[in-house]
């Protein structure tokens, strides 16, 4: 996560808001980022994948 990030989170945000809105913001981007970066890497599975390795508990 970049400062940019950060204050463009704050920006966001109304005028007054509670510290957690913000970790949650923050929280969420990170998350993201995560999940993109895991895409980047090829570390996803289709929907037709996912079903396939779960079919045996999905019975």
């Amino acid at each position: 996560m970049t400062k940019e990030q950060v204050i463009t989170s704050l920006q966001d945000l109304p005028d007054s808001f509670e510290p957690e809105q913000l970790i949650e913001h923050l929280i969420s981007l990170q998350k993201m980022e995560e999940v993109l970066e895991q895409v980047r890497r090829g570390e996803v599975v289709t929907e037709a994948e996912a079903k396939q390795r779960l079919a045996k508990w999905l019975s």
